[in-house]
């Protein structure tokens, strides 16, 4: 999916008690635990924290200002991670902040940051049969522009 960062990309506020942040790489055990929750509810895999860490860190479109991080009292309920391409790799709301609108304000936060930096667009991808997810992106301004086979494993 997508969207044209050429249309003006209303502000989206945290719920109340949340906090945004920067991924710094403390958080990367909690943040490593929340994709584990959010693969688990929308199907794959994690690999395990080092690896996976060693992965995110190393990664050439990697930039730690473009991972999103949202904290609450008890810890990390959101993240939004995106590379340098203008793509939002992951975005993962933990179930007890689910339905607050932090989804959003993370996806249009993201939005905002990337029309800072100039860029034309961003991108994600999104399962067909992930209806709450594809519900979410179209309602912040996101459009179908390609769709691809999943092969079964």
């Amino acid at each position: 999916m997508r969207r044209d960062l050429g249309e003006d990309v209303p502000t989206a506020p945290l719920p109340q008690g949340i906090e945004l942040s920067v991924y710094r790489a403390e958080l990367a055990p909690a943040v490593h635990r929340l994709m584990q929750i959010g693969f688990r509810e929308g199907g794959g895999r994690v690999p395990a924290l080092e690896d996976w860490q060693q992965r995110f860190e190393n990664d050439p479109e990697y930039d730690p200002t473009l991972c999103f991080i949202a904290c609450d009292a008890e810890g990390v309920v959101g993240v939004a991670q995106c590379w340098t391409s203008s793509y939002i790799k992951n975005l993962v709301v933990h179930p007890r902040a689910q339905g607050l609108g932090l989804g959003r304000a993370l996806l249009l936060n993201a939005f905002k940051v990337f029309q800072q930096r100039r860029e034309g667009f961003v991108d994600l991808k999104v399962l067909e049969d992930n209806l709450r997810a594809q519900r979410l992106y179209e309602s912040a301004g996101m459009y179908v522009v390609r769709r691809e086979l999943v092969p079964e494993l």
